[in-house]
């Protein structure tokens, strides 16, 4: 049984319908990337998954448990974690106190955790004391996904994490996205970055106009050229 399963979504914002039927699955320790132009609800997908749309029609299931509209704070609970694109970290705090944020609802010592996101993220371990907000883009990219790694997740979703990143950055939080997933974490993941994203995804799917177009395995619709020309901008 996957961990994720999104069946015949339809949903939008007030009376404008943006998704037509989406339907994907993440299974446990599998990366799996949302490519497509921009416009075909790649991060509406992703906001119905956590909660903040409700589905029109259809139904989302995550661990065998139904969570359609479920409130975010219920979903974390439950094991899934959204980092946004934007505003997702605490600029005024140092990396430690987004940190400790990330693990609020957490009961007992937050500190075994906290050694963990460091072993995964070292950079952070050394800054642990300086404002997020006075960090590079890269560093504060870290800093969001290591403060939605506090809750131990069984599932992290990430809405472009490489977003507006030089790419050298570009490659260095990919590697932490594949670092994340070998310590047992599965990702979901909507990137513009589709060649990068799709090399590293089990597998992918391709969204246009809010529907399924075409998914598989990463490598396999990175190497279909119509699937480049037609939705990858090849």
């Amino acid at each position: 049984m996957p961990l994720l399963t999104v069946e015949n979504v339809v949903s939008g914002y007030g009376e404008m319908q943006v998704l037509n039927g989406v339907s994907l699955t993440v299974g446990e320790n599998e990366i799996v990337s949302i490519v497509g132009p921009n416009g075909a609800g790649k991060s509406t997908v992703m906001k119905l998954v956590f909660g903040l749309l409700k589905p029109w029609e259809g139904a989302v299931t995550f661990n065998g448990q139904t969570i359609s509209g479920m409130a975010p704070e219920k979903l974390v609970k439950l094991g899934l974690s959204y980092v946004p694109q934007v505003d997702n970290v605490f600029p005024n705090l140092t990396v430690e106190e987004n940190l400790d944020m990330g693990g609020y609802t957490r009961s007992g010592s937050l500190d075994e955790q906290k050694e963990r996101v460091y072993e995964l993220f070292p950079r952070l371990a050394e800054r642990r004391r300086q404002r997020a907000g006075k960090m590079s883009g890269g560093e504060r990219q870290m800093v969001a996904m290591g403060r939605a790694l506090m809750l131990d997740p069984k599932l992290l979703m990430l809405d472009e994490p490489s977003a507006g990143l030089a790419p050298l950055l570009v490659d260095m939080i990919f590697e932490k996205v594949a670092d994340v997933n070998k310590a047992g974490v599965a990702v979901l993941m909507v990137e513009q970055n589709a060649k990068k994203s799709l090399a590293l995804a089990d597998r992918g799917y391709v969204l246009a106009t809010g529907q399924n177009k075409v998914d598989g395995p990463g490598q396999k619709l990175l190497d279909d050229p119509e699937v480049a020309r037609l939705y990858l901008g090849g």
